[in-house]
């Protein structure tokens, strides 16, 4: 059998690894409460970053669309206005023309007078 020294001193040892053992489960415990707190509010901060990103995108879409429409009433209007400009030079041609052929009428005209 064990002698009383040897049962203290091996009650003392175990006394102190189960505080040691006490100890290392209360910051175990604590080092994953902290690291439970973290994923929450990585989770949290997760979560806000998609809705900010989903909303960017959003924006973004609706900024290109509303673009689009701008340029493609953009387009329209420099057609019509280029079509419009077209159409008065030719006017401006045409009358100039006119202009033209009534001067060369009168230098033939003064031309056979003058003979």
């Amino acid at each position: 059998m064990a002698q009383p020294d040897d049962i203290e001193a091996r009650v003392a040892a175990l006394e102190r690894q189960v505080r040691e053992l006490t100890s290392v489960v209360r910051h175990t415990a604590k080092d994953a409460a902290a690291a439970r707190v973290l994923a929450g509010g990585a989770d949290r901060d997760v979560a806000e970053i998609r809705t900010e990103i989903r909303d960017f995108r959003q924006a973004t879409s609706s900024s290109f669309n509303a673009m689009r429409e701008d340029l493609t009433d953009l387009r329209d209007k420099t057609d019509r206005g280029f079509a419009e400009m077209r159409g008065k030079l030719d006017a401006t041609a045409a009358g100039q023309q006119q202009i033209v052929d009534l001067l060369n009428t009168i230098i033939d005209r003064d031309q056979q007078d003058g003979q």
